[in-house]
């Protein structure tokens, strides 16, 4: 279905806010209609942040961390293992050091003790003095844990945006924008972006205090290429506060003035001075962060981070980059059989996956679920068995509910915690086939066979005449573009091509690329696309993202397609 725009409501707003009038119709699709809605979108001000003390226990964790501050207690960040949890640990740390304390930091190892917190780590981190426990990106669900804490005279504060569960921890405070009673207007934070918020209002709250009289004052806009790497890594929507935070953090990120970001620029192949995308952050710097603790100890990504010189970063960048290749081999041989799998499952009409091997290493198989997800369009869990106990990873699509599917398994399970679109656990191996025929009847009973077919979301028509360089400088200030909001896909109808096939590096499907012959000058590319050949053989439809590519030092339009299909 091509979308139909209400023109007036178009022209209407491209008058209002001067905006070209193909953003405009790219936005009254995306329903926003009036120009108030549309600038509240579109605002990056980073005084149109959210008072931070809308949420709910900012006062309280505000508080108590100020009176640690003031009294030099030792303070100890929990973080999870994952680029959200390794930047939102950084973060604090970092901003801590300028207000001169130096907390100790811990990073679980994943596949030794798993997931959030546990007992063991709880009473080591008590004998070493710890007063104060922060956690950063897990605790909302960990209880007994706390609890444990708490008995041990550690205070406790949980920085978390995971679904909240029925009783929170005994925590001093909780910071979760999901909880009952939260007045955050940003509901859909990552770990960093509420750390980020802890460090606002506690920044605030020394000012008051006259902390900084006889100190420097933190600039916390320095700290926000952190939070936008967590925020596009963590595939958060990018609505709201997120987009204002992911705004300023690409510009940080582009201008590389923390040592760490310019190492891990170095090996991931980008240059010093070339602006960093949001996608650059998804496929190249988040996945590096992610390798270490995925296959070894996630604290590399934390040292590198927090590195106070290039010389000592560029090393730590450098197994970062190992560690990544060294996960790109497991995941291809792990997705092989994964699909082999899912294919055999798919036959007998099952909606949605549960996936499992001996010997499927935990800490890639989630990216492995994720490919899965892309191929079959349904549900996919993933689990890597060793003795006898399986740890999995979720990936959902548009209308499963994951956590909620979850939760309806869980009496099978040894633990659990996600949300919407993702999810881990941990379950016995015995259990793995009822768990498998639980949530293939789950899913049967909430997905449709129309929820099993992808759709390629359009949000204009356009016309060859008006491709220009302005039109597409003018949809990619709509950006950044990810989770929540889209890079905006544009379809031009019953195009006639020159069609030929590039072959794919690694030997899989052929590229398929268009010469379309009513624009001469534009190049149209679909990755994987070859086995689509015989469609072009009259005219076609075809969808496609608009953006440039540099060719001899020549700046040039080029249309990335998403789908085509017959016009004939």
């Amino acid at each position: 279905m091509m979308p139909e725009v209400p023109q007036e409501q178009a022209a209407l707003l491209a008058a209002e806010l001067e905006l070209h009038p193909l953003s405009a119709r790219v936005l009254v699709h995306r329903g926003l209609r009036t120009p108030e809605a549309a600038s509240a979108f579109l605002s990056d001000k980073l005084a149109d942040l959210p008072d931070p003390f809308r949420m709910k226990g900012m006062v309280a964790a505000v508080e108590r961390l100020a009176r640690a501050l003031r009294d030099k207690e030792r303070i100890t960040l929990y973080g999870d293992y994952d680029v959200d949890g390794v930047c939102s640990t950084s973060l604090l740390a970092l901003f801590l050091r300028e207000l001169g304390i130096r907390p100790a930091t811990y990073i679980p190892h994943r596949l030794d003790e798993g997931y959030g917190l546990n007992l063991q780590a709880v009473e080591k981190i008590a004998a070493e003095g710890t007063q104060v426990l922060v956690t950063l990106d897990c605790g909302v669900t960990s209880v007994a844990e706390i609890s444990r804490a708490r008995d041990l005279g550690l205070d406790v504060v949980v920085v978390d945006h995971h679904t909240v569960p029925p009783t929170l921890p005994p925590a001093v405070a909780v910071l979760n924008p999901h909880q009952p009673g939260c007045e955050y207007p940003t509901k859909h934070l990552c770990a960093a972006g509420v750390a980020f918020n802890l460090c606002m209002g506690l920044r605030k709250r020394l000012r008051e205090e006259g902390w900084f009289s006889t100190r420097k004052e933190p600039n916390l806009k320095a700290l926000m290429d952190l939070v936008a790497m967590a925020t596009v890594a963590d595939v958060v929507p990018l609505t709201g506060a997120n987009r204002i935070l992911v705004h300023h953090g690409l510009q940080e990120l582009s201008a590389g003035r923390r040592p760490g970001v310019r190492a891990l620029k170095e090996v991931a192949g980008l240059d010093a001075d070339t602006p960093v995308t949001a996608g650059q952050v998804g496929y190249r710097l988040g996945p590096r962060i992610n390798a270490a603790g995925r296959l070894h100890d996630a604290s590399l990504g934390l040292q590198l981070l927090c590195s106070e010189s290039v010389d000592a970063a560029r090393p730590l960048a450098q197994m970062l980059d190992r560690a990544n290749a060294e996960r790109q081999g497991l995941e291809s041989s792990i997705l092989t059989e994964a699909l082999a799998q899912a294919g055999e499952i798919a036959e007998r009409g099952a909606r949605g996956f549960v996936l499992y091997a001996d010997g499927w290493h935990p800490g890639v198989i989630g990216i492995v679920a994720s490919r899965v997800v892309e191929r079959f369009h349904r549900p996919t869990v993933m689990v890597g068995v060793k003795d006898g106990v399986g740890k999995g990873s979720a990936r959902s699509i548009e209308g499963f509910h994951l956590y909620d599917a979850l939760s309806g398994c869980a009496d099978l399970f040894v633990r659990f915690g996600g949300h919407k679109h993702a999810a881990g656990l941990t379950v016995e191996a015995p259990q793995l086939p009822a768990f498998r025929e639980a949530f293939e009847r789950i899913a049967m009973q909430r997905l449709t066979p129309e929820d099993l077919i992808p759709r390629c979301k359009v949000d204009a028509v356009v016309g060859v005449s008006e491709l220009d360089e302005g039109a597409v400088e003018a949809l990619q200030r709509l950006g950044p573009f990810g989770q929540g909001n889209p890079e905006p896909v544009l379809v031009l109808r019953r195009q006639v091509a020159r069609p030929r096939v590039l072959p794919h590096k690694t030997g899989g499907s052929g590229h398929l690329k268009l010469a379309l012959v009513d624009a001469p000058a534009v190049d149209a590319i679909g990755f994987g696309m070859a086995d689509r050949l015989a469609l072009t053989e009259g005219p076609v439809d075809l969808a496609f993202q608009a953006s440039f590519d540099t060719f001899r030092g020549q700046r040039r339009l080029s249309l990335k397609l998403k789908d085509l299909r017959s016009a004939a």
